[in-house]
């Protein structure tokens, strides 16, 4: 039975500067994409101090980017997004036609149907993420020969969270994958770029998939106000019948109605939530804020 949830959706982006900033020019992927288990009604974008231009637009992979530029002084930079989505879960009965995972490495290779053609782009080495027989071998212990792809990739992403720590001290942002899976640690950008390297490397498409995940309070406590996170996970291609398929590796899950996805790509740098350039502005502070929250 297939399962909906509502929430409504607010992250807030906020930089103090030390000294003031002449020009800023920033990209937000932030924006939620309609896709075939996600509805956005709506949407709002709110920028302090107002940017002297905006401009909205898909990106290659169809990620919503909202492009602005502020060019009158400022100390402080204020982003605040506000979302109403609904998110359901796949049709499960659809999965039990899914192909064995070897066969399916073949399938993408001859490319005989255009979908399997497009899945192609997703087999290939991206900035962040490179090809090893290291990572086909470790996968390779895990994934059974002739299973189906749905199997073979729950069984990895179930490994890959027994057999690593989340520490969120052991990495950063600019950590690379194969310093990540030495250290057999880090966090849910971590975990998602070590699977899809696993993945690719055998010949399987792989997207990096960033959202927000509902997450609970302990029991018998308040729900802290701006206590979510953004999140990461990965999505397979699971065959022209199917389509892809996410997996969250940080939490040993195919993914249902607690994640929320916003934008997929290569690796973290096609989907940034916001990136951009400043002329000035000192050393900054940086605060983020995410509230997802369930609506009825």
């Amino acid at each position: 039975m297939t399962q909906t949830a509502n929430y409504r959706i607010i992250h807030e982006t906020a930089y103090r500067y030390s000294e003031p900033v002449a020009l800023c020019q920033n990209q937000l992927r932030m924006r939620p994409r309609n896709q075939a288990n996600l509805v956005c009604h709506s949407c709002e974008v709110e920028i302090d101090p107002p940017p002297a231009s905006i401009h909205r637009h898909p990106d290659y992979y169809g990620n919503v980017v909202d492009s602005f530029a502020i060019e009158s002084l400022h100390q402080a930079l204020r982003v605040r997004v506000t979302s109403r989505v609904s998110i359901s879960t796949p049709d499960a009965e659809n999965l039990s036609r899914a192909p064995a995972w070897t066969d399916l490495i073949a399938i993408v290779r001859r490319g005989d149907k255009p979908v399997d053609w497009k899945a192609r782009e997703f087999v290939f080495a991206s900035r962040r993420i490179a090809l090893s027989a290291k990572f086909a071998d470790y996968a390779r212990e895990i994934m059974q020969p002739h299973t189906s792809i749905i199997e073979a990739v729950d069984a990895l992403t179930k490994h890959i969270h027994s057999d690593f720590r989340y520490d969120t001290q052991a990495t950063d942002v600019n950590t690379t994958t194969e310093d990540a899976f030495l250290m057999k640690a880090g966090v849910c950008q971590d975990f998602a770029h070590v699977q899809i390297a696993c993945l690719r490397s055998l010949g399987l498409p792989t997207r990096y998939v960033s959202g927000y995940l509902r997450t609970y309070p302990p029991e018998g406590k308040p729900r802290l106000v701006g206590s979510d996170e953004s999140h990461a996970w990965i999505s397979v291609y699971a065959g022209s019948e199917i389509g892809w398929v996410d997996f969250d590796p940080t939490n040993a899950v195919r993914t249902g109605t607690d994640h929320i996805p916003m934008c997929l790509g290569r690796d973290y740098d096609d989907i940034s939530p916001m990136r951009g350039i400043v002329m000035g502005g000192g050393k900054p502070i940086l605060r983020v804020s995410v509230d997802v929250l369930p609506v009825d």
